[in-house]
């Protein structure tokens, strides 16, 4: 499915992975996720190392597991949408600082970012 890095260890990735998704809607609260096995073979490592992954998803709430049935995304929105705003802080943070790194000032990224938003429309759903 994507290559990984050796910065991370593949089950966060996994987990980064399952994040964006869910806070893209392409997961929904409350469907089930693919299997350990067949999320396995979809990344191509170890059913130990997705386990962990889910397992940890499961620890901080996003995921719940039912015995028989398998591994569902949390319907609780409010916990989404904290989750959707800490990704998107982590993203923020990583953004700015590669532009700062890059020698822009900060009224320099304002203007872009300005300046690439006044080209996009749309509304979110998470925010009604």
């Amino acid at each position: 499915m994507s290559v990984f890095n050796n910065a991370q260890p593949i089950y966060m990735q996994i987990i980064e992975q399952f994040y964006y998704q869910i806070c893209s809607s392409e997961i929904l609260p409350g469907e089930k996720l693919p299997s350990v096995r067949e999320t396995a073979v979809q990344f191509g490592v170890n059913p130990n190392t997705v386990q962990r992954a889910y397992m940890e998803m499961e620890r901080n709430g996003v995921i719940e597991a039912k015995r028989g049935q398998g591994s569902f995304v949390t319907e609780d929105l409010t916990l989404l949408r904290q989750l959707r705003a800490n990704m998107a802080e982590e993203r923020m943070n990583q953004f700015v600082n590669n532009m700062y790194e890059l020698g822009f000032s900060a009224e320099e990224v304002l203007k872009q970012v300005t300046a690439i938003l006044n080209n996009r429309s749309g509304e979110d759903s998470w925010n009604e």
